[in-house]
């Protein structure tokens, strides 16, 4: 059963609907003028900068994984499948890791297509771990509750549209999305699958090591939900205003801090405009016992984080149209950077890079910068 329409197109509804809003307050400018690296990319969703500061970055619609050359064009390095995505890029040791997925958030499990792969520095590509085989066989999220509670009669729910469901435990689903890499492992945030999983890079083996928990909001009178992937709403019966409704959890990307401790940003279902509030959070995941705890919240579509030596965060709001700095000691939030659609964030030495201008209305306009850090 269907249960959640995938992260790209909860993202392009809320695009239909968030109009560009004022930045953060309490900015102050601690950055240098940021310098367009690339431009024309199709959906850049992701990117990773190496030890001597090459650029690698995924188109994700147009299914590529692509090198920035010095003079703004780039190279391709792998081509996916037709309707496949390329995302979450990582590297290390010469190796660049990645994930290709296709058919998330479709009504057949068994179409649903999902790999860790690898790509050597020979050029060679690696099918490391099948990610979309482990969710159809243990759906790490499959006894955690979504929707309203068990105090709302079958009656007042006989009002509420059919999808999202009004209530139902987790389903089917898998969208590898992000990836980070430490040692023998790799962590792969499965914005589908609700979860974080471990992956042997040696055997290939996959396990679950976070589920993270439902996102609840209370329902406010005049809330209008998506129920498409074309953008349409509809407004919510009277009968549910004033009580919860549990979100699914969107995992979109993961970094290891100073701490040892996985920091993972997390959009929080159901709408992405700001009508329920600025909802997204970031979690800090011990990748040796799975526990898990929200280190920040209240940040709007957080969708890419890099972290600092310090252990300040440096966060993508896609639709607050800024990148917002968390400093580690205080969890004080202030704007780093205000510039339109921001997907992903890297940092290398003194240097922020970032993915931006990311827009389902014209899906070819987005960029890749980099921004000196003072």
């Amino acid at each position: 059963m269907k249960t959640k329409i995938p992260i790209v197109a909860w993202l392009a509804a809320a695009l239909l609907v968030i109009p560009a809003g004022p930045a953060m307050a309490g900015s102050d400018l601690e950055h240098s003028t940021p310098r367009t690296l690339a431009e024309g990319l199709v959906g850049p969703l992701s990117l990773t900068v190496t030890y001597d500061e090459s650029v690698l970055v995924t188109q994700n619609f147009a299914g590529l994984l692509s090198h920035v050359n010095d003079d703004g064009s780039t190279t391709t390095l792998h081509q996916g499948e037709e309707g496949w995505s390329v995302g979450g890029v990582e590297t290390r040791h010469g190796t660049r890791y990645f994930v290709e997925s296709a058919g998330a958030g479709g009504t057949d499990p068994a179409a649903l297509k999902g790999w860790l792969k690898s790509l050597d520095p020979q050029g060679a590509i690696h099918d490391l771990a099948d990610l979309a085989s482990y969710e159809r066989e243990k759906n790490p999220d499959g006894a955690q509750h979504y929707g309203f509670g068990p105090e709302l009669s079958d009656a007042c729910l006989a009002e509420w549209p059919a999808f999202p469901p009004a209530r139902y435990q987790g389903g089917l689903d898998s969208h590898p999305y992000g990836v980070a890499v430490r040692g023998d492992k790799a962590y792969i945030a499965d914005a589908g699958a609700n979860a974080i999983l471990e992956v042997d890079l040696e055997s290939g083996d996959v396990s679950t090591l976070a589920v993270l928990p439902p996102q609840p909001a209370v329902i406010p009178a005049g809330t209008r939900i998506p129920v498409d992937m074309a953008g349409n709403t509809v407004e919510v019966p009277a009968c549910v205003v004033g009580h919860e409704y549990a979100f699914e959890p969107v995992p979109t990307d993961l970094e290891f801090g100073p701490d040892g401790r996985l920091y993972v940003t997390t959009l929080p279902g159901g709408p992405e405009d700001p009508s329920l509030g600025a909802r997204g959070a970031i979690f800090r995941v011990n990748a040796s016992t799975g526990g898990t705890k929200v280190w920040a919240k209240d940040i709007l579509s957080p969708t890419g984080l890099a972290i600092a030596d310090d252990g300040d965060v440096y966060v993508a709001s896609m639709f607050g149209n800024e990148i917002i700095e968390i400093d580690a000691s205080t969890y004080e939030k202030k704007q780093f950077l205000a510039i339109g659609g921001p997907a992903a964030v890297e940092i290398r030495g003194n240097s922020l890079y970032a993915t931006v201008g990311f827009s389902f209305a014209d899906p070819t306009q987005g960029k890749v910068i980099k921004a000196g850090i003072w």
